[in-house]
């Protein structure tokens, strides 16, 4: 970690500081319902590049044709849309920070996942904190938040992955009850940006192929669709659509919902790299032959978000309790040793997990690493549900220095 504006920042760190920078925050992109931590994360060059260049080549595994039909089998026949393209648009691939090889730090693989995420906010975020630093002493200067030689080459980037080439006009980020999420600071982020507005799923109107949206008494035609809809909760709410997913839609999409299912912890125990760690189908196991001790790994539901679903501390029974018909949506995976991210103020430290974000514009052919969220824990797991009434967690971005 860069230590030397480790040591800046918290010598200049104080309650006003935090609470100046939320409230700015705050007025910017509205009231944030999830925990926001009081420090970006410093990045050196090194690590932010070891970590782009674990994502790229887990991306480039997974890309590989037969890889693809493989992941393809993890998308539910009640929701396998037509149109799916060769590649998503979008792709998050979490690591948790944990003691590297060198001495230093390194990323492994937590998991991974062909879906959107907080890319206006976290633009809006590294902006703010650039702000901030220039009345910080020895943090004075340019700081980056994009992976991208420029700030506006990055964002440039995002915007013609969101948009597709199509007006902001005819496109949507669609989700459910938009302003009723936790990730509503980022749809605001998302149209002051780039002028893509937040659309309910249930208030489209179809005709024939196609969607409309109503703004001001028109329908609009939708031509794209910026897809922010987590399956489980159009499942658990038991919403009703005004279309049917396998329809043929005159629509493309950001990304395909079909990548929600296809890239995601379905493809653990099919990648092969350093940074991924072990990772079975609880189908594949046969449970005589595990160890009595199982303090060494977690058990993960393959679609869930959040930490959803994840045990920690496995037992036994907590395998054999998952009924047989679903066990091919659970997997075994090593546990992972964190690493000390983050010295805190008072000397206390903190554990960090890094997405890094990709972003592929539909006219091309690879990714391209654009943002570092960062998730600060000093719990079990770095969701919100395990790190209550603490400070010093929460989501956060990473930043560094310019190059």
């Amino acid at each position: 970690m860069d230590k030397t504006s480790r040591a800046a920042f918290n010598a200049a760190f104080s309650d006003d500081l935090y609470r100046h920078y939320m409230d700015v925050l705050e007025k910017r992109f509205g009231h944030i319902p999830f925990r926001v931590a009081e420090t970006p994360l410093f990045l050196t060059h090194e690590l932010r590049d070891r970590l782009k260049s674990h994502a790229l080549d887990l991306a480039a595994q997974l890309s590989a044709p037969e890889m693809v039909a493989k992941c393809r089998r993890a998308v539910p026949a009640q929701f396998d849309a037509p149109g799916m393209d060769a590649l998503p648009n979008t792709v998050q691939v979490d690591f948790a920070l944990v003691p590297g090889k060198d001495g230093g730090i390194d990323g492994q693989l937590i998991e991974l996942q062909g879906f959107p995420s907080l890319y206006a906010f976290m633009i809006g975020q590294g902006d703010l904190w650039a702000e901030t630093f220039q009345s910080v002493p020895g943090l004075e200067g340019g700081w980056s938040v994009l992976c991208t030689k420029t700030r506006d080459a990055g964002v440039e980037i995002i915007r013609r992955t969101l948009l597709g080439g199509f007006d902001p006009m005819e496109t949507i980020l669609m989700d459910i009850d938009p302003p009723s999420q936790k990730t509503r600071p980022d749809f605001a982020a998302t149209q002051q940006m780039f002028g893509i507005e937040p659309v309910c799923i249930t208030s489209l109107v179809r005709r024939g192929s196609k969607l409309f949206r109503r703004r001001e008494g028109k329908e609009i035609q939708v031509k794209r669709i910026y897809n922010r809809l987590v399956f489980d909760e159009l499942i658990a709410k038991k919403i009703q659509a005004p279309f049917d997913f396998r329809d043929d839609l005159d629509v493309t999409w950001c990304s395909h919902p079909n990548w929600y299912w296809a890239w995601s912890k379905f493809c653990l125990p099919l990648l092969n790299h350093p940074s991924v760690p072990r990772a079975r189908l609880v189908s594949t196991l046969n449970l005589a032959e595990l160890p009595d001790d199982l303090s060494g790994f977690v058990l993960k539901p393959l679609f869930s978000f959040a930490g959803g679903g994840v045990v920690i501390d496995v037992t036994r029974a907590d395998i054999e309790r998952i009924p047989e018909g679903e066990r091919m949506n659970w997997v075994l995976q090593d546990k992972i040793r964190y690493a000390p991210a983050v010295v805190m103020p008072d000397g206390n430290t903190v554990k960090a997990e890094v997405r890094v974000m990709l972003a592929r514009p539909p006219e091309e052919a690879s990714f391209t690493p654009v943002l570092m969220l960062v998730r600060l824990s000093r719990g079990k797991m770095c969701g919100v549900d395990f790190n209550k009434n603490m400070t010093w967690v929460g989501g956060t971005i990473g930043m560094w220095r310019p190059d």
